[in-house]
């Protein structure tokens, strides 16, 4: 009985670190890759003027394209059911 409960313990200890491993607690795998998606227009913008609101756009678009959103997220994107 000791070693069936043994078992158990160590096959739940295993699964949980395997879920912990999967659930992106790691770095992105390539600091320059991430900025090439994401760009450099956000750094500064605060939405208050048009050219604000293109530099948002343009840091959408680079995340949308690169599927870190859904297409349903991206398409929130500049509707006015969030306003």
């Amino acid at each position: 009985m000791k070693r069936r409960t043994a078992l158990t313990g160590s096959a739940l200890i295993t699964m949980l670190v395997l879920v912990l491993a999967g659930c992106g607690i790691s770095q992105p795998a390539s600091v320059t890759g991430l900025r090439n998606v994401v760009g450099l227009d956000l750094a500064g913008a605060r939405g208050a003027t048009p050219a604000d609101q293109r530099k948002i756009d343009r840091t959408v678009v680079g995340l949308c394209a690169a599927a870190v959103w859904t297409r349903a997220e991206c398409g929130r994107h500049g509707s006015t059911e969030n306003d």
